[in-house]
């Protein structure tokens, strides 16, 4: 839809906004992708143009609304809100052929959505601004808590927090949900896991601190509870303002949030490499965001070596794998270099990629191991630290109890304690750092990152809380602190371990797969064993399967638009051959709606439809496999909703086909239906595929070792056509718009035995 002007993904934070935009661009595509027919200011097309155009008006009335309510984008809203209309007045003048010129459908489709887009962007401001004033208002309220100086204001204060903070809670979680970017996601929802946490020991930390104001351990609690709150509504003012234009990350602040991973550098390099392969070569730039992302990665394969609880094997094992990586890319370069001064064979260029790309999966093994082998030790440390911070607690009410003469003994298990915790504290924050470089997902890597934040600024805390009723032992309120801290610590380990016990399941090794090279077998396809008859269909039946045959070829132009998008996939890859298998065939089958095409009768059309339906089941068992290769998140658990949709629409469109008919009508009835199911069908396989290219991307997988080799069928099976100016947005928009203005196909349920028709 670049075409019409289809606003950047970049400039799209949220998916209401993407969901508001779609269906105008699906009613857009269908308008530029027939701007002929437009240009002749036909019926149907005047049609979709005045709904658009209806559809525009209601859409600013509502932006104006936003206006009226919001000064701060009052200005600018109205202005888009004026653009926006002036563009769904020139679509509806186009399309009833007053401009009836392809480029005037064209300029107006794409002014329509970048007004559209402008008053969206705008109307999402005022959402974000709103939860930025909520934000400030509770960090108002949190230095209002810091300052009081006695308990009945500090009530008062703390109820007007609470009241905030219900607030900010809500409009968190809405933003979190809208939010499309995935490592945005999981930091709000980490920012609101520690304000959520932190409340509690925020009141009993002040309690503490007012109720012993000369304490230094007390005051040190309650300010780090401040602080750690004011760090995650930091975040949260950080995430939400990336939503905002003009503001753009800045190098320092992006710094504190964000950071990058051992296992994204080994990546990032394997890209690289595999681009410099692509290219025959690598430029002077090339080169040296090769030696930049390199330097990335040693920096932080130190994690892993600077470790103590590293232990030497693995240690060793890193750094010379890091050492072999160097010298790889030193040889690439070099050969890069000889290529672009004097030429020749890419033999060595080939041979210097291998080796770096060898190089860079080995470390990446290397690195996996060294921290699955750390992970295996997190369950008994945690629980072995469990265990000390309910010593540390029982410390407290014992001196409660014992005589002064023993206060030293206890001051010295007090102290003993504490530093075993404190070693075991190291041990665990070193575990979630290396578990943070081997995530592969982006929510993995900020809960990793977060983990260890928390477990390094809270967990001493424990100590601090301890210390405080060491020197108050008959003080309800540090014993009620300490317990809040104990519980915070159990949740921390808790997470911790939940943690390496999700990344350990996702970096195990599996078995490879059964691989699938099945091929087409040969046997009798067809609905009926009896010669047919010839029934010609009149104009108005011939218009409604050139309808539906319409419908087939925009899906088939999906297809296209998504199998063009694995251009780097193995050209053996089952996934792909048996998609433009599928989209050859449902184009051939438009062609017959429209009486062309090798497709001559209605038995042929049948005949291709079972073969699509087997073709759709095998790509179904092939899906199936790569599903097990893919680690489960939210990507998986799509793909699996697409895939499971598979076999019903098979044998749907198999029960179709085999459906006998007698006449003239029921077999018009039945072509339609046939092409109805194919079309859903064919929509459903669109969305596993779109699917699998986004999980290919997000996890690199052994195509070639995974797929067979497979041939096409050769009786009825079309050779496949190439439509580059349909994209799949303009044909699953096209498709619902010409059915909006022609009407639909009939669906007369078929009855009796088939008859032969030619179209």
């Amino acid at each position: 839809m670049a075409d019409a002007g289809l606003p950047r993904a970049a400039h799209i934070k949220t998916r209401s906004i993407e969901r508001t935009l779609l269906p105008l661009i699906k009613q857009i595509s269908s308008l530029v992708a027939t701007r002929g027919e437009a240009a002749a200011g036909g019926a149907a097309v005047q049609r979709v143009g005045a709904a658009v155009c209806c559809a525009v008006e209601r859409f600013v009335a509502v932006g104006e609304t936003i206006a009226d309510d919001n000064p701060d984008v009052r200005h600018s809203m109205v202005l888009a809100c004026k653009e926006a209309r002036a563009a769904g007045r020139a679509i509806e003048r186009v399309c009833a052929g007053a401009d009836g010129t392809g480029a005037g459908m064209v300029a107006a489709a794409r002014a329509l959505l970048a007004s559209v887009t402008r008053v969206l962007l705008l109307a999402d401001m005022v959402v974000v601004r709103q939860l930025l004033l909520a934000k400030d208002k509770v960090a108002r309220s949190l230095d209002r808590l810091e300052s009081v100086t006695n308990f009945a204001e500090f009530v008062r204060a703390f109820t007007e927090f609470g009241g905030g903070m219900v607030e900010l809670a809500r409009l968190t979680a809405e933003r979190r949900a809208d939010l499309r970017d995935e490592r945005r996601r999981a930091q709000v929802a980490a920012a609101r896991n520690v304000l959520e946490r932190s409340t509690l020991m925020l009141l009993t930390s002040s309690k503490t601190c007012m109720r012993h104001p000369g304490s230094a351990s007390a005051r040190e609690n309650r300010d780090t509870v401040f602080c750690q709150m004011r760090r995650a509504m930091d975040l949260i003012h950080y995430v939400v303002r990336d939503g905002l234009p003009g503001h753009e990350e800045h190098s320092q602040e992006a710094a504190q949030w964000e950071s990058g991973t051992a296992l994204g550098a080994l990546r990032g390099l394997s890209t690289q490499v595999r681009a410099a392969r692509a290219r025959g070569g690598a430029d002077s730039g090339r080169r040296r965001a090769l030696a930049a992302t390199l330097r990335a990665l040693v920096e932080r394969t130190h994690d892993f070596t600077d470790s103590a609880y590293t232990s030497h094997e693995h240690r060793q094992r890193i750094l010379a794998l890091a050492e072999r990586i160097a010298y790889e890319l030193e040889r690439l370069v070099a050969v890069a270099v000889t290529l672009e001064e004097q030429g020749g064979s890419g033999a060595a260029l080939e041979s210097a990629c291998a080796g770096a790309t060898s190089a860079a999966t080995e470390l990446e093994k290397a690195l996996v191991v060294a921290a699955r082998d750390q992970a295996r030790d997190l369950a008994p440390l945690a629980e072995e630290a469990r265990k000390l911070a309910s010593d540390l607690a029982h410390i407290g009410n014992q001196r409660q109890k014992i005589a002064s003469s023993c206060g030293e003994r206890e001051s010295e298990r007090l102290h003993s304690i504490a530093s075993r915790l404190h070693e075991q504290l190291d041990h665990i924050i070193e575990v979630c750092k290396l578990l943070r470089h081997i995530a592969m997902s982006e929510t993995l890597q900020v809960s990793a990152k977060f983990a260890e934040i928390n477990l390094r600024i809270y967990g001493p805390q424990v100590v601090t809380a301890a210390r405080t009723l060491a020197a108050h032992p008959s003080s309800a309120a540090a014993r009620e602190n300490l317990d809040v801290f104990v519980d915070m610590w159990a949740w921390l380990l808790s997470d911790s371990a939940r943690l390496a016990k999700e990344l350990l399941d996702l970096t195990e090794e599996r078995p490879d797969k059964q691989q699938y090279s099945s091929l087409p077998r040969p046997g009798k396809h067809g609905t009926t064993s009896k010669p047919l008859k010839a029934v010609k269909l009149d104009t108005e039946e011939q218009a409604k399967i050139a309808k539906s045959g319409l419908e087939m070829k925009m899906m088939s132009s999906e297809m296209d638009a998504e199998t063009e998008k694995w251009q780097g996939a193995d050209e053996n890859n089952d996934i792909v051959k048996r998609a433009k298998n599928m989209s050859s065939m449902a184009f051939a089958m438009y062609q017959f709606t429209k009486g062309e095409g090798r497709l001559n009768t209605t038995q042929d059309l049948f005949t291709q439809a079972e073969y699509f339906a087997e073709e759709a089941n095998r790509l179904y068992k092939i899906v199936r496999q790569f599903s097990y290769q893919v680690p489960a998140g939210t990507v998986k658990k799509e793909l699996l909703e697409h895939l499971d949709k598979v076999p019903t629409y098979v044998q749907q469109l198999q029960f179709t086909v085999k459906e006998p008919t007698v006449g003239r009508a029921a077999t018009f009835s039945k072509v339609d239906n046939v092409i109805q199911e194919t079309k859903h069908l064919m929509n459903v396989i669109s969305k596993v595929v779109t699917t699998c290219f986004d999980c290919a991307n997000k996890v690199p997988l052994p195509w070639a070792s995974s797929v067979g080799v497979i041939k096409r069928h050769q009786s009825v099976a079309p050779y496949k056509l190439d439509f580059t100016g349909l994209s799949a947005a303009a044909g699953r928009g096209a498709a619902r718009d010409e059915e909006a203005a022609g009407g639909g196909g009939g669906d007369a349920k078929p009855g009796g035995s088939s008859s032969d028709t030619t179209m």
